[in-house]
């Protein structure tokens, strides 16, 4: 593939494994982290270890200079950019007499406003290349709402809104599709899976949560070049929770 790929969010979980399934695709690799910089570094190390380059590159996505600065040290360093996930998220709860609007906006402004942030950085180099894929994680309670977490769902709905509007916009050259990932076996979702997981296995019809590899396979085919009519799409990944 000999492309560049950027994955926010790629120190753990379904950002780490998104890293590694681009990197066997023949990505090199700018992995965007917060605070984990130590697991984003070993990260790092097995990208490189396939053979393919790869950066780590600390930064807050809700900041758009922050996310400025990212963009241009990985085209700089790693000779341009082709490819988006914009993975970065994180699990609050908190019902709507709990959630302040601090914790609002916070949700929001690494989710929503840190995808739309890093596309507007990210595309104009993918129109100079002329081409690019961008993958917006989006989430189960995007579709379903959560009675526990109307920012965090809110938000995630708000992706796939972004998702179509991207589509459209950068069309022809640059294909934008969105995923949402059921219930995955994260460090997010440890305690809840701890708490309840038989229950939750009882809900799939698969029978069991997904592993993080299992979401990843879906964004490094969204993400590939033979993926080329799909655009404007969100696909559901839950081992068919939704049907129920």
């Amino acid at each position: 593939m000999n492309a560049v790929a950027l994955v926010t969010g790629a120190s753990r979980g379904i950002g780490a494994a998104t890293a590694l399934a681009l990197a066997e695709q023949g990505c090199d690799l700018a992995i965007n982290c917060l605070t984990q910089r130590e697991k984003a570094d070993q990260v790092a190390a097995q990208v490189r270890a396939m053979g393919r380059q790869a950066i780590v590159i600390q930064a807050d996505v809700a900041d758009y200079d922050q996310v400025q600065q990212m963009v241009a040290q990985t085209v700089a360093q790693l000779g341009g950019l082709h490819v988006l996930v914009n993975n970065a998220g994180y699990s609050s709860h908190g019902t709507l007499d709990q959630l302040t609007p601090d914790a609002w906006r916070r949700m929001v402004g690494v989710t929503l406003d840190g995808a739309f942030f890093c596309a507007k950085a990210a595309a104009p180099h993918m129109r100079t290349a002329g081409w690019g894929r961008i993958v917006n994680v989006c989430s189960l309670r995007a579709m379903t709402g959560s009675d526990h977490g109307s920012h965090y769902a809110s938000a995630k709905a708000g992706l796939i809104g972004l998702t179509k509007s991207l589509a459209l916009e950068l069309a022809p050259q640059v294909l934008v599709n969105g995923i949402c990932p059921g219930f995955t076996a994260t460090d997010m979702n440890r305690k809840a899976l701890e708490a309840k997981g038989a229950e939750i296995r009882a809900k799939i019809p698969l029978q069991r949560v997904a592993e993080p590899r299992d979401i990843a396979c879906v964004i490094a085919f969204l993400c590939s070049e033979g993926m080329n009519y799909v655009t404007g799409e969100t696909i559901n990944v839950n081992g068919g929770v939704y049907m129920r």
